[in-house]
């Protein structure tokens, strides 16, 4: 059965662990990296589940089908929103209107959205500008933990990639009850 609740993920550290990734130096595209503990199981059983998932990424398209390829999870997307052929980065808006605009939602969609993202200043500000839900996922100490600004100050924290369902299957009960 299809959930309400729509996840917006980012990749590098958060569903990829950034300090395992081997690049190929003439054009820095990722060919390997492993994912963060609990990232790929988590992230199987929310597609499992019906959640629909999009990948909003800045990087490279060759190094995300590099990775999701070899991790077993380019199935689990229903949208790539990815920075190179879009042009710009997050916090840009336009990185989450694309996933919009290809999982085919409006403006009014945006309630069922949360974003979540290991980077305050991209992913969580993004998010909040952009008017969706914010998952900071803290775990690596490669990022800041701590808000700059209120912009950057998230929804939601989790610390363990698993969290991830407990939140997901929170909020979409809340979507439920509010007959969303």
């Amino acid at each position: 059965m299809k959930k309400k609740l729509i996840i917006f993920t980012d990749i590098g550290d958060t569903i990829v662990d950034e300090g395992t990734e081997i690049r190929k130096v003439r054009n820095g595209v990722v060919y390997h990296a492993d994912c963060v503990p609990e990232a790929k199981e988590t992230l199987l059983e929310l597609y499992k589940r019906g959640y629909t998932i999009a990948m909003v990424a800045d990087g490279l398209v060759e190094s995300f089908r590099n990775t999701m390829g070899e991790n077993g999870l380019d199935h689990v997307f229903s949208a790539w929103s990815i920075s190179e052929p879009i042009g710009v980065e997050k916090p840009n808006p336009l990185m989450f209107e694309k996933a919009m605009e290809k999982l085919g939602l409006t403006d009014e969609d945006k309630e069922r959205i949360i974003m979540v993202g290991n980077n305050l200043s991209r992913d969580v500000l993004g998010a909040n500008r952009f008017g969706i839900r914010s998952v900071h996922f803290c775990w690596s100490p490669r990022y800041k933990a701590q808000a700059s600004i209120p912009e950057e100050e998230p929804t939601y924290r989790i610390y363990h990639a698993s969290e991830l369902l407990e939140l997901a299957e929170r909020l979409e009960k809340e979507l439920e009850e509010k007959g969303e």
